[in-house]
């Protein structure tokens, strides 16, 4: 089975916050989805650090990698 996508994770713990504000869910389910939640966050925090991080990063022609500094144009 493939791993979900982020928008996958994010569509997924926004299902659960908005259930969880719902207050409509039996205290044991919602430690459940609350612990799930966290899981989620954690894992879409990671993927948004490994992309901040590739994205700062340039290719220069030889292939190596450099990283990224915007020049002033002020």
């Amino acid at each position: 089975m493939a791993e979900p996508t982020f928008e996958e994770n994010l569509a997924r713990l926004e299902q659960i916050v908005a259930g969880l504000e719902q207050g409509q869910v039996p205290l044991e389910e919602a430690m459940d989805q609350f612990k799930t939640g966290v899981k989620l966050s954690q894992q879409l925090e990671k993927t948004l650090k490994t992309a901040e991080q590739t994205v700062t990063k340039m290719v220069k022609e030889d292939g190596t990698l450099v990283d990224f500094a915007p020049e002033d144009h002020d």
